[in-house]
């Protein structure tokens, strides 16, 4: 395996005079042949990964202007997460305005195709997964809780659970923002690309259970709307759905305190699985 250690490496904790060994944070370069480049992504392992036969995996997916390394960084919780509930948790780079799509607009930003596709394929060869949807379930913030969504609903095959918090969920409302443009053309010379490309327009390949879905946003975020209005067009459709508002704005401190309900939900519905 092609492993670049990261900063975090492994964590080890001492209590009480004992050297306890936690999760294991490691940087690792993808290969993705659609790009003709790798990708650093964080896979985070769980103390317990060596005893283990298997283990469910959730990709955790950053926002526009974000990379691998931000979830780690900012959130270093989600590494006691992946112990105390058993996961493997994978970061990838998505680019500094992917919104995790396939670009008709340049073909340097396939991150559709990459985290789908190569990477689901490459964690699976190289980690000891459950490797079906029941083992799966993908999350992230805003540009990447939309790029969560997006591929969960895109690829019902690949993933079993899907979340959001602050996710951009509907794109319309904002044709000049965080470089969309660049990825899809303008919306005035491409409004159907516009349309094809986000989420509260997925909706249609949804039958009731199809996806496990927990979705949340601040109600101070300027996202808070588009959420709820997925959250109404959910209901309208019958869609089973955890949705979750509360004080908060777009930002790290609001996304530190929504992870950990992701990741319990994501464990609940494994346990299930």
């Amino acid at each position: 395996m092609n492993r670049i250690k990261a900063l975090f490496s492994t964590a080890l904790l001492i209590v009480g005079g004992m050297c306890l060994h936690a999760a294991e944070v490691d940087t690792v370069a993808v290969a993705s042949t659609a790009m003709n480049k790798t990708i650093k992504t964080v896979i985070i392992t769980p103390d317990d990964y060596p005893n283990r036969d298997s283990l469910p995996v959730v990709y955790l997916l950053h926002g526009y202007s974000g990379n691998y390394a931000d979830w780690v960084n900012n959130a270093p919780d989600i590494k006691e997460m992946a112990d105390r509930y058993g996961l493997i948790i994978v970061c990838p780079d998505g680019g500094f305005g992917s919104w995790y799509w396939d670009s008709p607009m340049d073909g340097n930003f396939c991150y559709e195709t990459f985290v789908a596709t190569e990477l689901v394929t490459w964690v699976d060869a190289q980690y000891k997964t459950i490797p079906n949807r029941n083992g799966r379930a993908i999350t992230g913030l805003s540009m990447g809780g939309h790029g969560a969504l997006y591929l969960a609903m895109r690829h019902l095959d690949v993933y079993g659970a899907a979340g959001s918090t602050a996710g951009g969920v509907d794109i319309r409302p904002f044709p000049l923002n965080w470089d969309m443009a660049k990825r899809l053309g303008t919306y005035a010379e491409y409004p159907e690309r516009w349309e094809d490309h986000t989420v509260i327009n997925l909706l249609h390949r949804l039958t009731p259970n199809a996806l496990a879905l927990v979705i949340d946003c601040g109600t101070s975020d300027f996202f808070y709307g588009v959420n709820e209005q997925l959250h109404r067009k959910l209901l309208d459709r019958n869609i089973p759905h955890t949705y979750i508002t509360g004080p908060g704005a777009h930002n790290w401190d609001y996304w530190r305190h929504s992870i950990p309900y992701q990741l319990l939900y994501f464990s609940d519905f494994f346990k299930k699985g």
